[in-house]
């Protein structure tokens, strides 16, 4: 039971719950920033670039497999094995996609960005509210009380 207990006071501080919002937050705001690099500014790069969808762009790397697979079946006829079954299968291509690979750099780019911005516009409301100086308070009873003290001492010395 104290192992319970522990973990509800650990789950209900605030700083937990402040995580957990921040968390979920995040995750909307990655969607926001993910659909803004999508649907907004990579269709103009990518006509610019001549391809429409950027992340599709692509090398095909299929031959260095084919060139290593015809080495290891050449090895294999000399060494007296058969590998008819592997020489059968059809081989899948093989895609080194770099358009993907920019396309996640873009997308941390700008989120990075954005948070920027954000965490530049929180320090500088903070700076502003740190910078506006605190009202005086208005004066306790006790203060009032040794004022007026005060003032009748003052006035029975005259």
């Amino acid at each position: 039971m104290a192992f319970f207990k522990e973990f509800k006071e650990f789950a209900l501080k605030g700083s937990v719950m402040d995580m957990a919002v921040g968390v979920i937050i995040g995750g909307a705001f990655g969607k926001i920033v993910s659909s803004l690099v999508d649907d907004i500014l990579m269709p103009p790069i990518g006509a610019l670039l001549g391809n429409t969808d950027f992340s599709r762009l692509r090398v095909d790397i299929s031959k260095v497999r084919d060139v290593t697979s015809g080495a290891v079946h050449s090895m294999g006829e000399i060494v007296g094995g058969s590998d008819k079954i592997l020489a059968d299968t059809p081989a899948e291509p093989i895609y080194w996609n770099y358009g993907a690979f920019i396309q996640q750099c873009v997308d941390f780019i700008i989120l990075a960005l954005c948070v920027f911005l954000m965490v530049k516009l929180m320090n500088r409301l903070i700076r502003k509210k740190e910078a506006v100086p605190a009202p005086v308070p208005a004066p306790t009873k006790e203060e009032l009380l040794l004022r007026e003290i005060r003032d009748l001492l003052k006035a029975q010395q005259k």
